[in-house]
């Protein structure tokens, strides 16, 4: 039985009015401290910690906890765009905000396991030798329908990082944006195609605090929201269907900030 196929005019509709409802979001991050009053009451549909030990990968409860308060900020911004879609906590980072390669690619492997429909992975890995490694999860991705989003070098957008650099990932810049609600596109300059809301954001951070602060890791999980409120009305949408709605549909980036991307 043939499917038919969602029209921009739908999928701008599912944008303006999704609320990301029966879509779960994987957070491959810090942790998410469930606690945050920014939250109100947070349940996470998976809260997972994997952690290195000197005979190689374990996998803990993640307990509620943000090693560093990234994880937080990241979970916090896709519920900005999508205040219905769930969360799932995939811990990797430590402390200091570093993670190990293969911690990060067992993350996702293990939500695409669990069913998750996106995966927000707002870290990255410039090492060229890992490119396989990433690309082993992405592809598995891909093939599972799971849609990938990923934030981009914050110094350079064009430096290359993985997940962000294939083309079957929705990558995102951050921008000052008009409306901290609309996904934009960059088309045509690399394979970073969109940005969202990510300059001078508030958002919560470990500790019950609430910083002020800059980066494409915040931007991107806004774009996985909007994501989710486009799955919300069409949640058999395959990975480049989605992508390629986005890109026609998605607002044109601001002429103001177009001399920097």
């Amino acid at each position: 039985m043939s499917r038919a196929w969602m029209t921009p005019a739908q999928a701008k509709d599912a944008l303006e009015h999704g609320r990301g409802n029966g879509v779960k979001i994987a957070i491959i991050d810090s942790g998410v401290e469930a606690a945050h009053p920014s939250f109100g009451a947070l349940a996470l549909v998976d809260d997972i910690a994997i952690v290195q030990q000197d005979d190689g990968l374990v996998i803990e409860e993640g307990g509620g906890r943000d090693a560093f308060g990234h994880g937080t900020a990241v979970a916090w911004s896709a519920l900005q765009t999508a205040p219905e879609a769930r969360i799932g906590s995939f811990r990797v980072l430590d402390g200091r905000n570093l993670s190990k390669s293969h911690a990060v690619c067992r993350a996702a492997l293990l939500a695409i396991e669990r069913g998750y429909h996106i995966i927000n992975c707002s870290i990255g890995a410039g090492i060229k030798e890992q490119v396989l490694m990433y690309k082993d999860w992405v592809d598995r991705a891909y093939l599972a329908g799971v849609h990938v989003v990923a934030a981009c070098n914050n110094l350079d957008f064009r430096r290359l990082e993985w997940p962000g650099h294939f083309s079957s990932v929705i990558t995102v810049n951050m921008l000052a944006a008009p409306r901290e609600d609309r996904l934009y596109r960059n088309q045509g300059v690399s394979l970073v195609e969109f940005a969202a809301h990510g300059v001078n954001v508030r958002v919560p951070w470990k500790g019950g605090i609430i910083i002020e602060t800059t980066g494409s890791s915040f931007a991107a999980p806004r774009a996985a929201g909007m994501l989710a409120r486009l799955l919300s009305s069409r949640p058999d949408l395959r990975p480049l269907e989605a992508k390629a709605l986005l890109q026609v549909v998605a607002e044109p980036w601001p002429e103001s900030q177009r001399q920097n991307n």
